[in-house]
């Protein structure tokens, strides 16, 4: 069985202040649907996060489930140390996609 990479992501809004940390296995799809809101019970549209700061990929989608478990147990400095230590300007990283 093939293995398909996969991809764990943190999210934030425009003032940076509320962190999303999420797995996928489709990147630019998944961004899309968090920009357009398409689930108006979601999180991350009740925070507005819009802002792709982080991008980690892996082997797998079971590999990228583990790393945003790890993630999400961290305290909110430990992820912005992440966060800054591969973006420290937290550029968009979506912002030159085509969405």
């Amino acid at each position: 069985m093939r293995s398909a990479l996969a991809a764990v992501y943190i999210m934030t809004n425009r003032n940076h202040t509320v962190l999303y940390t999420g797995v996928t296995s489709d990147l630019e799809t998944r961004v899309y649907e968090h920009r357009m809101k398409r689930d108006r019970s979601a999180f991350t549209t009740r925070y507005n996060l819009d802002k792709l700061v982080y991008i980690e990929t892996t082997a797998n989608i079971a590999a990228a489930i583990a790393r945003e478990k790890q993630i999400k147990g961290w305290i909110r400095k430990r992820k912005v140390a992440l966060i800054e230590a591969a973006n420290p300007e937290w550029k968009d990283l979506s912002a030159d996609w085509r969405l």
